[in-house]
Protein backbone atom coordinates (compact mmCIF):
# COMPACT_ATOMS: atom_id res chain seq x y z
CA UNK A 1 0.00 0.00 0.00
CA UNK A 2 1.62 3.42 -0.87
CA UNK A 3 2.32 5.63 2.21
CA UNK A 4 1.16 9.50 1.78
CA UNK A 5 3.40 12.52 1.64
CA UNK A 6 2.43 13.02 5.39
CA UNK A 7 3.86 10.31 6.50
CA UNK A 8 6.79 10.09 5.04
CA UNK A 9 8.03 13.32 5.14
CA UNK A 10 7.23 13.02 9.14
CA UNK A 11 9.22 10.01 9.69
CA UNK A 12 11.55 11.05 11.74
CA UNK A 13 15.02 9.18 9.94
CA UNK A 14 13.73 10.69 6.63
CA UNK A 15 13.81 14.13 8.06
CA UNK A 16 16.82 13.85 9.86
CA UNK A 17 18.19 12.16 6.52
CA UNK A 18 16.90 14.89 4.15
CA UNK A 19 17.69 17.72 6.37
CA UNK A 20 21.28 16.74 6.84
CA UNK A 21 21.71 16.00 3.02
CA UNK A 22 20.16 19.73 2.45
CA UNK A 23 22.57 21.48 4.71
CA UNK A 24 25.28 19.51 3.26
CA UNK A 25 24.62 20.30 -0.09
CA UNK A 26 24.16 24.22 1.08
CA UNK A 27 27.38 23.66 2.71
CA UNK A 28 29.56 22.71 0.05
CA UNK A 29 28.20 25.90 -1.59
CA UNK A 30 30.60 28.00 0.13
CA UNK A 31 34.06 26.78 -1.42
CA UNK A 32 32.12 26.36 -4.69
CA UNK A 33 31.02 29.76 -4.43
CA UNK A 34 34.48 30.62 -4.02
CA UNK A 35 36.24 28.98 -6.83
CA UNK A 36 33.21 30.33 -9.17
CA UNK A 37 34.37 33.73 -8.23
CA UNK A 38 38.18 32.79 -8.81
CA UNK A 39 36.94 31.33 -11.99
CA UNK A 40 35.36 34.38 -13.47
CA UNK A 41 37.62 37.08 -11.64
CA UNK A 42 34.99 38.14 -9.63
CA UNK A 43 36.90 40.09 -6.82
CA UNK A 44 35.97 40.12 -3.22
CA UNK A 45 34.66 43.22 -2.77
CA UNK A 46 32.81 43.77 -6.16
CA UNK A 47 29.04 43.13 -5.04
CA UNK A 48 27.26 44.00 -7.53
CA UNK A 49 29.34 41.14 -10.09
CA UNK A 50 28.49 38.79 -6.51
CA UNK A 51 24.55 39.60 -7.02
CA UNK A 52 24.98 38.86 -11.00
CA UNK A 53 26.77 35.67 -9.84
CA UNK A 54 23.95 34.34 -7.26
CA UNK A 55 21.00 35.71 -9.80
CA UNK A 56 22.39 33.31 -12.43
CA UNK A 57 22.78 30.67 -10.26
CA UNK A 58 18.87 30.72 -8.34
CA UNK A 59 17.72 31.85 -11.88
CA UNK A 60 19.24 28.37 -13.67
CA UNK A 61 17.92 26.93 -10.38
CA UNK A 62 14.41 27.78 -10.56
CA UNK A 63 14.30 26.60 -14.55
CA UNK A 64 15.95 22.84 -13.64
CA UNK A 65 12.40 22.90 -10.81
CA UNK A 66 10.32 23.90 -13.24
CA UNK A 67 11.75 21.19 -15.83
CA UNK A 68 11.77 18.41 -12.97
CA UNK A 69 8.45 19.41 -12.27
CA UNK A 70 7.10 19.15 -15.76
CA UNK A 71 9.04 15.33 -15.95
CA UNK A 72 7.57 14.59 -12.55
CA UNK A 73 4.15 15.69 -14.40
CA UNK A 74 2.96 17.87 -11.26
CA UNK A 75 -0.31 19.69 -11.75
CA UNK A 76 -0.32 23.08 -13.36
CA UNK A 77 -0.29 25.47 -10.33
CA UNK A 78 -3.28 27.78 -11.91
CA UNK A 79 -1.06 31.20 -11.43
CA UNK A 80 -3.21 34.05 -10.71
CA UNK A 81 -2.40 37.54 -9.30
CA UNK A 82 -3.29 36.97 -6.07
CA UNK A 83 -0.85 33.88 -6.05
CA UNK A 84 1.66 35.63 -8.07
CA UNK A 85 2.37 38.26 -5.64
CA UNK A 86 2.77 36.03 -2.87
CA UNK A 87 5.34 34.05 -4.65
CA UNK A 88 6.87 36.91 -5.59
CA UNK A 89 6.91 37.82 -1.71
CA UNK A 90 8.46 34.80 -1.04
CA UNK A 91 11.34 34.96 -3.74
CA UNK A 92 12.09 38.76 -3.40
CA UNK A 93 12.63 38.03 0.70
CA UNK A 94 13.90 34.49 0.73
CA UNK A 95 16.49 34.97 -2.20
CA UNK A 96 16.52 38.85 -3.16
CA UNK A 97 16.68 40.33 -0.04
CA UNK A 98 18.47 38.24 2.17
CA UNK A 99 21.32 37.91 -0.68
CA UNK A 100 21.35 41.84 -1.19
CA UNK A 101 21.68 42.22 2.76
CA UNK A 102 24.27 39.22 3.00
CA UNK A 103 26.71 40.64 0.24
CA UNK A 104 26.60 44.45 1.73
CA UNK A 105 27.10 42.87 5.01
CA UNK A 106 30.52 40.42 3.65
CA UNK A 107 31.88 43.81 1.86
CA UNK A 108 31.91 45.20 5.49
CA UNK A 109 32.75 42.61 8.02
CA UNK A 110 34.55 39.37 8.05
CA UNK A 111 33.29 36.28 6.69
CA UNK A 112 34.18 34.76 10.44
CA UNK A 113 32.04 36.96 11.68
CA UNK A 114 29.29 36.98 8.68
CA UNK A 115 29.08 33.20 9.22
CA UNK A 116 28.39 33.70 13.08
CA UNK A 117 25.78 36.23 12.68
CA UNK A 118 23.95 34.54 9.86
CA UNK A 119 23.44 31.48 12.37
CA UNK A 120 21.37 33.66 14.47
CA UNK A 121 18.62 33.17 11.54
CA UNK A 122 17.87 29.68 13.16
CA UNK A 123 16.86 31.48 16.70
CA UNK A 124 14.79 34.42 14.65
CA UNK A 125 13.34 31.05 13.38
CA UNK A 126 12.47 29.40 16.47
CA UNK A 127 11.35 32.37 18.28
CA UNK A 128 8.83 33.52 15.20
CA UNK A 129 7.56 29.62 14.80
CA UNK A 130 6.74 29.86 18.99
CA UNK A 131 4.26 33.04 18.44
CA UNK A 132 2.27 31.85 15.13
CA UNK A 133 2.28 28.21 15.27
CA UNK A 134 0.52 26.46 18.66
CA UNK A 135 2.44 23.31 18.24
CA UNK A 136 5.65 24.67 17.97
CA UNK A 137 6.35 26.60 20.97
CA UNK A 138 9.84 27.54 22.29
CA UNK A 139 10.81 25.12 25.38
CA UNK A 140 13.65 25.16 27.59
CA UNK A 141 15.19 22.16 25.68
CA UNK A 142 14.76 23.70 22.45
CA UNK A 143 16.25 26.84 23.99
CA UNK A 144 19.23 25.10 25.26
CA UNK A 145 19.71 22.99 22.12
CA UNK A 146 19.65 26.13 19.92
CA UNK A 147 22.33 27.86 22.10
CA UNK A 148 24.80 24.61 22.14
CA UNK A 149 24.38 24.96 18.33
CA UNK A 150 25.10 28.04 18.46
CA UNK A 151 28.16 27.66 20.69
CA UNK A 152 29.28 24.97 17.56
CA UNK A 153 28.66 27.74 15.26
CA UNK A 154 31.12 29.94 17.15
CA UNK A 155 33.75 27.12 17.75
CA UNK A 156 34.05 26.23 14.26
CA UNK A 157 34.44 29.85 12.64
CA UNK A 158 36.93 31.05 15.79
CA UNK A 159 39.55 33.44 14.95
CA UNK A 160 41.37 36.21 16.88
CA UNK A 161 39.15 38.66 15.13
CA UNK A 162 35.89 37.75 17.14
CA UNK A 163 37.93 39.43 20.03
CA UNK A 164 37.19 42.63 18.14
CA UNK A 165 33.52 43.50 19.85
CA UNK A 166 33.00 46.13 17.22
CA UNK A 167 29.40 46.63 15.60
CA UNK A 168 28.86 48.36 12.61
CA UNK A 169 24.77 48.12 10.75
CA UNK A 170 26.57 48.21 7.53
CA UNK A 171 28.50 45.23 8.40
CA UNK A 172 27.25 43.09 11.03
CA UNK A 173 23.90 44.97 11.23
CA UNK A 174 23.38 43.74 7.30
CA UNK A 175 24.27 39.84 8.18
CA UNK A 176 21.67 39.77 10.96
CA UNK A 177 18.88 41.38 8.91
CA UNK A 178 19.79 38.88 6.01
CA UNK A 179 19.72 36.16 8.69
CA UNK A 180 15.56 37.49 9.87
CA UNK A 181 14.62 38.02 5.79
CA UNK A 182 15.65 34.04 5.55
CA UNK A 183 13.85 33.25 8.66
CA UNK A 184 10.56 35.38 8.21
CA UNK A 185 10.45 34.23 4.43
CA UNK A 186 10.99 30.36 5.95
CA UNK A 187 7.92 30.89 7.91
CA UNK A 188 6.02 32.79 5.32
CA UNK A 189 6.85 29.98 2.63
CA UNK A 190 5.86 27.35 4.96
CA UNK A 191 2.13 29.12 5.27
CA UNK A 192 2.09 29.32 1.30
CA UNK A 193 2.91 25.21 0.88
CA UNK A 194 -0.09 23.79 2.56
CA UNK A 195 -1.64 25.34 -0.16
CA UNK A 196 0.31 24.74 -3.16
CA UNK A 197 2.96 22.54 -4.17
CA UNK A 198 6.33 22.78 -2.55
CA UNK A 199 8.67 21.95 -5.60
CA UNK A 200 6.02 24.17 -7.21
CA UNK A 201 6.70 27.26 -4.80
CA UNK A 202 10.39 27.07 -4.61
CA UNK A 203 10.62 26.58 -8.37
CA UNK A 204 8.73 30.17 -8.46
CA UNK A 205 10.27 32.00 -5.54
CA UNK A 206 14.06 30.64 -6.53
CA UNK A 207 13.14 31.86 -10.62
CA UNK A 208 11.42 35.76 -9.19
CA UNK A 209 14.91 35.88 -6.82
CA UNK A 210 17.00 35.30 -8.88
CA UNK A 211 15.91 37.55 -11.83
CA UNK A 212 15.30 40.15 -9.29
CA UNK A 213 19.54 39.60 -8.15
CA UNK A 214 20.10 39.74 -11.57
CA UNK A 215 18.66 42.98 -12.66
CA UNK A 216 20.06 44.75 -9.28
CA UNK A 217 23.23 43.49 -9.76
CA UNK A 218 23.39 44.56 -13.71
CA UNK A 219 21.60 47.78 -12.67
CA UNK A 220 24.81 48.53 -10.03
CA UNK A 221 27.30 48.14 -12.94
CA UNK A 222 28.43 44.34 -12.15
CA UNK A 223 29.31 41.51 -14.87
CA UNK A 224 28.95 37.98 -15.30
CA UNK A 225 32.74 37.36 -15.93
CA UNK A 226 33.94 35.17 -19.36
CA UNK A 227 32.22 31.55 -18.89
CA UNK A 228 34.04 28.47 -19.78
CA UNK A 229 33.78 24.62 -19.23
CA UNK A 230 35.05 24.73 -15.45
CA UNK A 231 33.04 28.07 -14.94
CA UNK A 232 29.44 26.06 -16.70
CA UNK A 233 29.73 23.26 -14.73
CA UNK A 234 30.29 24.99 -11.74
CA UNK A 235 27.21 27.28 -12.20
CA UNK A 236 24.92 24.29 -13.29
CA UNK A 237 26.32 22.26 -10.07
CA UNK A 238 25.42 25.41 -7.87
CA UNK A 239 22.10 25.52 -9.63
CA UNK A 240 21.21 21.56 -9.07
CA UNK A 241 22.38 22.17 -5.70
CA UNK A 242 20.07 25.26 -4.94
CA UNK A 243 16.86 23.63 -6.57
CA UNK A 244 17.16 20.17 -5.06
CA UNK A 245 18.17 21.61 -1.43
CA UNK A 246 15.43 24.63 -1.81
CA UNK A 247 12.89 21.89 -3.11
CA UNK A 248 13.41 19.31 -0.30
CA UNK A 249 13.53 21.85 2.61
CA UNK A 250 10.03 22.93 1.43
CA UNK A 251 8.60 20.07 1.70
CA UNK A 252 10.19 19.19 5.11
CA UNK A 253 8.84 23.15 6.24
CA UNK A 254 5.26 21.81 4.94
CA UNK A 255 5.06 18.92 6.85
CA UNK A 256 7.21 19.52 10.11
CA UNK A 257 7.43 22.01 13.07
CA UNK A 258 9.60 24.85 12.20
CA UNK A 259 11.73 24.83 14.70
CA UNK A 260 12.71 20.61 14.59
CA UNK A 261 13.85 21.53 11.02
CA UNK A 262 15.97 25.07 11.20
CA UNK A 263 18.03 23.41 14.15
CA UNK A 264 19.82 21.62 11.38
CA UNK A 265 20.64 25.29 9.75
CA UNK A 266 23.40 24.99 12.31
CA UNK A 267 25.41 22.34 10.35
CA UNK A 268 25.79 24.45 7.28
CA UNK A 269 28.45 26.34 8.62
CA UNK A 270 30.02 22.77 9.88
CA UNK A 271 30.08 21.23 6.31
CA UNK A 272 31.03 24.33 4.61
CA UNK A 273 33.68 24.41 6.56
CA UNK A 274 34.69 20.66 6.65
CA UNK A 275 34.42 20.66 2.74
CA UNK A 276 36.57 24.65 2.17
CA UNK A 277 39.59 22.73 3.95
CA UNK A 278 38.99 19.97 1.60
CA UNK A 279 38.34 21.11 -1.60
CA UNK A 280 40.45 24.38 -0.70
CA UNK A 281 43.77 22.45 0.38
CA UNK A 282 43.13 24.09 3.85
CA UNK A 283 43.96 22.53 6.85
CA UNK A 284 41.12 20.51 8.19
CA UNK A 285 42.36 18.46 10.88
CA UNK A 286 41.57 20.86 13.64
CA UNK A 287 40.27 20.29 17.02
CA UNK A 288 37.90 23.02 16.55
CA UNK A 289 35.74 21.12 13.59
CA UNK A 290 35.15 17.87 15.91
CA UNK A 291 34.07 20.02 19.07
CA UNK A 292 31.63 21.66 17.03
CA UNK A 293 30.22 18.89 15.02
CA UNK A 294 29.61 17.48 18.87
CA UNK A 295 28.25 20.74 19.72
CA UNK A 296 25.86 21.14 16.95
CA UNK A 297 24.48 17.63 17.11
CA UNK A 298 24.24 17.68 20.61
CA UNK A 299 22.06 20.84 20.11
CA UNK A 300 20.25 19.17 17.06
CA UNK A 301 19.38 16.19 19.33
CA UNK A 302 18.29 18.56 22.48
CA UNK A 303 16.12 20.52 20.00
CA UNK A 304 14.21 16.86 18.27
CA UNK A 305 14.64 14.41 21.14
CA UNK A 306 11.21 15.86 22.31
CA UNK A 307 9.61 15.79 18.81
CA UNK A 308 10.60 12.13 19.59
CA UNK A 309 9.43 11.54 23.16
Amino acid sequence: MKQSADNIFTRLPIVFSIAILCTLLWGSAYPAIKTGYALLSIEPHDVASQMVFAGQRFFLAGVFLFIIARILKKPSMNMTLPKFSQLAALGLSQTTLQYIFFYIGLAYTTGVKASIMNATGTFFSVLLAHFIYQNDRLTHRKALGCAIGFLGVFIVNFHTSLLDFQFSLAGEGSIVLAAFFLASASIYGKRLSQKMDAMLMAAWQLAIGGAALLVIGYLSGGHSGEFHLSSVLLLIYLALLSSAAFALWSILLKYNPVGMITIFNFLIPIFGSLLSALFLNESILEWKNLIALILVCSGIYLVTRSKRQ
